[in-house]
């Protein structure tokens, strides 16, 4: 069965007529949106845009499935709204916290997509880097937050009445100037190859990388930078331009404006998992409504 993600996103490219146009107006970037046309690609068995520089437009196969397509996502949106109905979503508001990298890849459509679904409840958004957005639930501050956790770390207590429900974990990978020779081998890169490397480093500003990089130092891998910044982009910036190699999560390596040489590590036990805080069996509606959105799209945004 065709995914209805990315159904709609090859909707929109074809009435945008190019990836950059449509990937603006779903919110994701434009690398990600061409994974999910691959994928689509893939379930269809049968090329479905021809690239060309002003653009894209659709081939036959295409053009049959966007005609499919309109009617099944007619149908589905009309289902959204009926369903808002019964749970009287037709009104309030829902104050949502994020952390940057999730904000940037992963929240958009999920945004998008409760907003087609329950167009009357006013979204608001702010940015808190972890562990803030925790306490603003905790606080009443917003009614849910994005977070993460990275592994090893240290154990950080959790405010009564909030609840973690992890939505997918990733890998921390190696990232390198082009053509380092770390990143240029095959096959999982032993931890202990970094000792002695220069580091891009996090700590100890950072209370949620600290199990991280304190497992680095161990090692000796020799903090070369520190880049206490709440986003990688500035970390992926200063690897690029080979000031050193640093960990950072897949997610991160792969969404990259900087290229980069990235290369898998072992043991995979390097992690980072992505959870919503929420007030459990106090959510409201549009709280729950909003969850089963960020199961769906963190599973699809991650898939293949």
């Amino acid at each position: 069965m065709q995914d209805l993600v990315r159904l709609a996103a090859l909707v929109a490219v074809a009435e945008d007529g190019s990836i950059t146009g449509a990937a603006a107006r779903l919110g994701y970037t434009p690398p990600a949106l061409s994974q999910q046309l691959a994928k689509l690609e893939r379930e269809a068995g049968a090329p479905l845009l021809v690239r060309h520089r002003r653009g894209a437009r659709l081939t036959p196969a295409g053009e049959l499935l966007v005609t499919r397509a309109r009617r099944v996502l007619a149908e589905m949106e009309q289902a959204r709204h009926e369903l808002a109905q019964l749970s009287g979503l037709s009104g309030g508001r829902l104050r949502v916290g994020t952390f940057t990298t999730v904000g940037i890849h992963l929240l958009p459509p999920v945004l998008s997509a409760f907003k087609r679904a329950h167009p009357a409840v006013e979204l608001t958004v702010a940015e808190y880097e972890p562990p803030g957005g925790v306490l603003a639930v905790a606080s009443g501050e917003v009614d849910l937050a994005l977070t993460h956790a990275y592994t090893p770390a240290e154990p950080v207590p959790r405010p009564a009445g909030v609840e973690l429900e992890p939505l997918l974990v990733e890998e921390l990978v190696l990232i390198s100037a082009p053509g380092h020779e770390l990143t240029g081998g095959s096959g999982r890169l032993p931890i202990a190859a970094l000792a002695g490397q220069p580091l891009i480093s996090s700590a100890p500003d950072r209370p949620a990388r600290r199990g991280v990089e304190g497992e680095l130092a161990r090692i000796g891998a020799r903090p070369a930078v520190v880049c206490p910044t709440p986003g990688y982009a500035l970390v992926c910036a200063l690897v690029g331009a080979g000031l050193g190699v640093a960990v950072v999560p897949e997610m991160v390596a792969a969404m990259s404006a900087t290229p980069l040489g990235v290369r898998a590590l072992e043991p995979d036990s390097f992690r980072r998992t992505i959870s919503v805080a929420h007030r459990g069996d106090a959510s409201g509606p549009a709280e729950r409504s909003f969850r089963a959105l960020l199961r769906g799209g963190f599973a699809r945004g991650t898939a293949g």
